[in-house]
């Protein structure tokens, strides 16, 4: 009797035992699939990780490389630009300004020369008066290209150029409105605008009465030929003889003396 008893405690105990180990086991088996589980996602979660960062990077490289070429472009149009373009667009801005100062001046009934000399000091009207006769000291007359260089930088200096014309004719001929050495349309149609034509007119006309106002009577001389209609066309006669006379002085006493051939 007692040994049965004691066969029904070992068979007990070896139950007892038996679920402990298979509840072991499961233990076992789900702390072996969860690591593994964890780590599947860890690695997705890196792999999107990356992804992410490498489109970001391409996003980058292509707005850089956008940028670039913007840069690109614009180098290129400062360089087919004159040297002083940014001198020249403060000096046209400045004017624009003063000329707008000038009509609001003028609508007001006001001088506008002397309401700006009103803001200028002594010392700062000394100042530009002395770098004026250094920029453009008067040396008299030297030579007939000097003159005319001279004439030449002055009017010049009188032009005043069109910022909204300028713009409108960039927009119009776009990389066309800087011609390089191989363009063979420099020059357009030649078609030159009705405003400019009246402007040359009227610098023309403004030369003339300038010449006449500061030109002094010449010596006449009642021994010298008369080879002339008027005034004008002696003094171009002048100039004629000035260059040619050394070359054509034989000829034309030749035709004077009737034995040219």
């Amino acid at each position: 009797m007692a040994s049965q008893v004691v066969e029904n405690d070992n068979l007990a105990m070896k139950g007892q035992s038996s679920k402990e180990a298979s509840s072991n086991a499961i233990v076992r088996e789900k702390d072996v699939a969860g690591p593994s589980s964890s780590s599947s996602s860890t690695a997705e979660e890196k792999r999107a990780e990356r992804m992410k960062r490498l489109r970001e990077l391409h996003l980058r490289r292509n707005e850089a490389r956008k940028l670039n070429h913007q840069e690109v472009v614009e180098e290129d149009r400062r360089k087919k630009l004159p040297a002083n373009w940014d001198a020249m667009q403060r000096k046209t801005e400045w004017e624009n300004k003063e000329e707008d100062a000038r009509k609001e001046a003028e609508a007001r009934g006001e001088n506008y020369d002397r309401v700006k000399l009103l803001e200028v000091t002594a010392e700062d009207a000394d100042r530009l008066e002395r770098k004026r006769k250094k920029k453009n000291p008067d040396q008299g007359f030297s030579g007939y290209a000097a003159a005319q260089y001279r004439q030449y930088q002055r009017l010049t200096k009188q032009m005043k150029p069109s910022v909204d014309e300028y713009s409108r004719e960039k927009d119009q001929k776009g990389e066309a409105m800087y011609p390089s050495v191989d363009d063979v349309t420099y020059g357009g149609q030649g078609k030159v605008p009705e405003a400019a034509v009246d402007r040359m007119v009227a610098d023309l006309e403004k030369q003339i009465q300038k010449r006449e106002k500061y030109s002094r009577r010449r010596a006449h001389l009642d021994e010298e030929d008369i080879d002339y209609i008027n005034e004008r066309n002696m003094k171009f006669n002048q100039k004629l003889a000035r260059f040619y006379d050394p070359f054509t002085a034989e000829i034309k006493q030749n035709l004077e003396r009737g034995t040219a051939i």
